[in-house]
């Protein structure tokens, strides 16, 4: 799927937005005959792409295709790919300079995007099916954990699309297979959880699988009536398509594929690789920035963060070294959740401290409300400290913050403030439930991906605690720049891995002297990044980028700085390319009110 129609955040694979795609005058006047070309043109490959994505569709809150599943057979996929090379054709044929000025602006980030995504058909990303991070062994679980569950249909069309499941199954084999043929697989030493992965999935009992009680979680008691019927349709699917196709599936991956998975790890290893890796790195991060320039800034970068760790190490009043005292945080009784529970008290009551203190720095709030979850233990093993799951208003779905409650003993309380400014306020939830909200702009803009401002912002976000009432000790300033610190190596070892020739110990090596990570989590950030080229990149460049422009504004303005229209300005359009958002900010401050 095109990048513009998939919303990963924190290694989670959901789309959320609004289903309208057209764009809405801003007065009653009707639209230009080119805006109203352009227009159309937008509508209609919105409506296309609900139709091709199902799941998608569902995210958004179109129910009309909530039966099925993406075709992923090879013909469907050439077609897709045949139908956006017309597609830029079409894009050509508009006028851009008869558009109005915000048509111009959806025009521009409307083809760049067709144009990227033309030049990634050179790249067989549809042969990478599996990974420890997900994939069709998982895909089932997480899409129950955000289907609907209002309406006898709406579990009805959730039988339909377990039912498919074979299917599905069956093409992301034979995409396997080809992967397996041309040399393109995720490196073996990632895939060593992977088959304990599909084993979660794999139960005597439908009652016990993932899907199921992801599904009936939360039942509606509008329903009662109907349940047992429902459960009985769901355990029947379950039992005669699912799991038979999973137990496939496992017998495929442990001796067919895992055997047959390449030894190398970096991208550049893989047929076309460096240029493959060059191409995720531009589309991932909006730059143009070199892997090499990117890691000479990461290099810097810790550089810098260590010495400011020094400089909270000496608050804390401890008196060994830096590596002591990373140690002392991780071992030290005070730092520990005595149990999950515990644990997700203590974040849930950070959310809720947050939340009125958003005003101060924020002019427009979000409707969406959001909580927080576990992650699932179907996949907590192989996960990240958490992720942020897109809530949608049509759907009737919070947005939810899942915080990894696996080993217990890694986790420790000082790391919790910048987590939850990362992942719910003012980070992910507000930008993307924001971004969803946005009136007068196209879908395609509501809930595009751009991941250096998606995940720059939630870096950013993490920076403006101090300002929200949070890092109230030293160990919690710690975990700030420790969060700062995990980015800043990201840069040094996602392009070590990829483009200098670096081995996974060389990488596991470098996050052991600059971090002090738990190496449970050092382990699955490395492996992430082995499987993931270029997304680890994202964070540190947008929040760079958004802290050189807090710079400017504040220097340009003076006075008449306000950081809530900052802000404002930063959020009002949703996600964008990097240059194009310091384009936005610097009309900004040149168009700014003189003070009076």
């Amino acid at each position: 799927m095109n990048a513009r129609l998939t919303l990963v955040v924190v290694g989670w694979l959901a789309s959320a937005c609004t289903p309208s795609s057209a764009v809405r005058p801003s007065s009653a006047e009707a639209l230009a005959p080119e805006d109203a070309r352009f227009t159309a043109l937008l509508a209609e490959d919105w409506e296309k792409n609900l139709r091709e994505y199902p799941t998608l569709a569902t995210f958004v809150g179109d129910p009309r295709y909530n039966g099925l599943l993406t075709d992923e057979s090879f013909e469907a996929i050439a077609r897709r790919k045949q139908e956006q090379r017309e597609l830029l054709e079409r894009v050509k044929g508009i006028d851009r300079s008869r558009l109005s000025p915000a048509q111009r602006l959806n025009y521009e980030l409307f083809r760049q995007e067709v144009e990227s995504g033309l030049e990634g058909q050179r790249f067989p990303e549809e042969y990478l099916q599996i990974s420890q991070l997900g994939g069709v062994h998982n895909q089932m679980a997480e899409l129950a954990q955000g289907t609907p569950k209002r309406t006898v249909k709406d579990f009805q069309d959730f039988v339909k699309r377990l039912r498919a499941v074979p299917v599905m199954v069956d093409q992301s084999l034979a995409l396997m297979r080809k992967g397996l043929e041309t040399g393109v697989t995720p490196p073996k030493v990632t895939l060593r959880e992977v088959a304990g992965l599909i084993r979660n999935q794999i139960v005597e009992a439908p009652e016990q699988s993932p899907i199921y009680r992801a599904l009936f979680e939360g039942f509606p008691p509008s329903l009662k009536a109907e349940e047992a019927s429902l459960r009985a349709e769901v355990a029947t699917a379950l039992r005669e398509a699912v799991v038979p196709a999973y137990r496939k599936l496992l017998v495929f991956f442990e001796t067919e594929y895992s055997p047959r998975a390449r030894e190398s790890i970096a991208m550049s290893a893989l047929p076309d690789g460096a240029a493959w890796y060059a191409y995720r790195v531009k589309e991932l991060t909006t730059t143009d920035l070199t892997p090499e320039a990117i890691h000479q800034l990461g290099l810097a970068e810790v550089k810098r963060i260590r010495a400011e760790m020094e400089k909270v190490k000496a608050e804390a009043g401890f008196q060994g070294s830096l590596a002591q005292f990373s140690q002392f945080l991780l071992k030290d009784p005070r730092f520990s959740f005595r149990s999950k529970q515990e644990l997700l008290m203590t974040y849930r009551d950070l959310t809720k401290r947050l939340d009125p203190e958003l005003p101060k720095l924020f002019r427009v709030l979000p409707r969406l409300p959001y909580g927080v979850l576990p992650i699932p233990e179907y996949s907590e093993k192989t996960m990240s400290a958490g992720y942020y799951m897109p809530g949608s208003l049509e759907v009737g779905r919070a947005g939810y913050f899942f915080v990894n409650t696996y080993d217990l003993p890694s986790r420790s309380t000082w790391m919790v403030d910048a987590l939850v400014l990362h992942e719910t306020v003012p980070g992910h939830h507000f930008q993307i439930a924001l971004a969803q909200e946005q009136g007068g702009v196209p879908a395609f803009r509501r809930h595009g991906y751009y991941g250096a401002f998606i995940e720059g912002w939630g870096l950013y976000a993490e920076s403006l605690g101090a300002e929200l009432g949070a890092y109230r000790d030293p160990y919690a300033k710690f975990g700030r720049l420790a969060s700062e610190m995990l980015r800043s190596i990201r840069l040094v070892v996602d392009t070590g891995l990829h483009s200098q020739g670096w081995s996974r110990e060389q990488a596991l090596a470098f996050f052991r002297e600059h971090s002090g990570e738990p190496e449970h989590d050092l382990t699955v950030e490395v492996d992430r990044y082995i499987v993931n080229p270029g997304q680890a990149l994202c964070y540190k460049l947008g929040e760079l980028k958004i802290q050189e422009l807090r710079a400017f504004a504040t220097r340009e303005l003076g006075a008449r700085f306000d950081v809530r229209a900052f802000h404002e300005v930063v959020l009002r359009a949703g996600a964008l390319p990097l240059p194009v958002l310091e384009q936005q900010v610097k009309a900004w401050v040149t168009q700014a009110p003189l003070a009076p």
